[in-house]
Formats: structure tokens, sequence, C-alpha cells
């Protein structure tokens, strides 16, 4: 067979599996939105839960979804992107590092569910803070982590490339060279590892059941409240997210509705990543454009 019809057979295989992919994909999430939309009211959103009873809504999970995705990256982003630094610029070749590297790779591999009992064991009762939205982010921060670590490694790596030496050549030091001219480059890649974290953690059920619990108190924002121990904002109360009310209603049976309840939560977290997709984007954008001067 002639090379260039060789060349465009496999080209079209290659489009065809990329278009089933795609279309498998976008069939999934218009499926799983289009089943939850008609269940999206004020009051399903902002509602409280009514247990054994219909028509609760999610508020708190909710809430304590976004809480837990904050915390958890205030977590996440600094030590991954201090460690991909290390293992970029100031790590030597050896034994040492290799160690580091098996580490970080078995730890991407861990299931989610060992994870949990981790933090279990070491956040819950080893602390004596008990199930709190602490313990969960610092669990979901675990998962995270290593990934993160890794993604943004690459993307320093691939940033690095034709500008670190003119940097260097220039009189810039090392610590200026990293933070002023390959972060900055690299902060589209390590963006898409943000978004990724964030994927995780706005669908992480496993680790949390065992660390952030699967009870939600009721919030109340009142000022006089806003710095007690049961504050929507205190970090040491129980944090039943979004994903995790998905899995207990339809396990146990606590509401009546719970098919109505799990479709438009499932539609909730579908519009939550695509939100924070491009919240993300759009910030990285503009931090990007501040730092290299692109418009």
């Amino acid at each position: 067979m002639d090379e260039k019809i060789k060349d465009k057979v496999w080209t079209g295989i290659l489009y065809i599996i990329s278009l089933f992919v795609v279309v498998l994909l976008m069939s999934l999430i218009g499926y799983i939105f289009v089943k939850g939309i008609r269940y999206l009211t004020l009051e399903f959103l902002f509602g409280s839960p009514k247990i054994g009873e219909a028509g609760g809504g999610i508020g708190p999970q909710l809430f304590n979804s976004f809480y837990m995705l904050i915390i958890a990256l205030l977590i996440t982003i600094p030590l991954g992107i201090g460690a991909s630094i290390y293992l970029f610029e100031y790590a030597k070749e050896g034994k040492l590092l290799n160690f580091i590297r098996l580490c970080i790779d078995t730890m991407a591999s861990l299931p989610s569910i060992v994870v949990g009992l981790f933090g279990l064991l070491v956040f819950v009762k080893l602390t004596g803070w008990g199930f709190t939205l602490l313990s969960g982010a610092l669990a979901v921060s675990i998962i995270n982590l290593p990934a993160f670590t890794r993604v943004s490694e690459s993307a320093l790596k691939s940033a690095s490339v034709g500008v670190k030496e003119a940097s260097l050549g220039l009189g810039a030091t090392r610590f200026q060279t990293i933070f002023k001219v390959i972060l900055p480059s690299a902060m589209p890649q390590i963006l898409t590892g943000v978004i990724l974290a964030s994927g995780r953690i706005f669908g992480e059920a496993a680790a949390l059941i065992y660390t952030a619990g699967m009870s939600a108190p009721m919030l109340s924002f009142s000022p006089d409240k806003l710095f007690s121990s049961n504050s929507p904002f205190s970090l040491f109360r129980p944090a039943e997210t979004l994903s995790v009310y998905i899995w207990q209603i339809n396990s146990e049976g606590m509401v009546p509705d719970a098919s109505r309840i799990g479709d438009g939560s499932s539609a909730v977290l579908i519009l939550m990543v695509l939100f924070f997709n491009l919240f993300a984007r759009f910030i990285g954008k503009k931090v990007y454009q501040s730092y290299t001067g692109k418009k």
C-alpha cells in the first residue's frame, strides 16, 4: 500500500476515534444535564435537606463543596508548585531524586478510600478534631498533590526552554528567573493542573466520608454567629459535600425523592465544574497577561 494512502487511512481512523470519544463524553454530560436541569430551582439550590420528607434542597452541601474547594486549593497549589520548583531546579539527579519521584508516582496511584482511612486515623482521631472541613481538605489535598506536582514540573520544564539561559545570561538570579520568567510562562499549563484538581475535589466522595463526615449543619450567616464554632466559615465543623450527599441519599434511602435530588445534584456538579473551568481560565489569562504584557 502506498505510504500516502496509509497516512490518510490512519489519520481517518484517529479522527473517528477522537470523534467517538467527544460524542460519548458530550452524550454523557448532556444526558445528566438534561435529566437534572428541570429540578434546578432557587428552593432546590438554596434550601436545606428535609430528612424523611420530599422537597428538600442542597443549600448546605453546595456551600460546603465550594468552601472545600477553596480550602483544598489553598493547600494544594502552594505545596504543589513549591515541590515542582524543587524537583525542577534544585534537586540533584541521583538515588534520592529517583526515590522522591517513585514516592510521588506511588501516591498518585493510591485509591481514595485508602487516603480516606489514613485521614480518619490521622486528621480525625490522632489530632482530636473529629469530622471537620479541614480534615476533608487535607485528605483531598493528599490525593491531588502528586498529580498536580508532576503537571507543574512538566509545565516549568517546557516553559524554561529558551528563556532560562537567556534570563541567567542577562544577570538575573536563579530565584528571579524562576518567579519572574519561568513561572509566569508556565501559568497556562499549571492552570490545567488546577482545573484537574478542582474536578477531583468536586467529585470526591470516598475520602470525604471518613474525614469531613456525612452531616451538614444548618448554616447561619447572621453577624453574631460568623465567628462562633458553628460558623459557616469554621474549618472545624462537619462539612458534607454535594458528592457525598448524592451517595448518601441513594444508598441509605433518607428521602422519598432521592432520584430527584440525585439528578438535580448531578446537574449542579456539572455546572460547578464548567463555571470553575471558565473562571480559572479567565483568571489565569489575566495573570499571564499581567506578567508578559500580552493582550
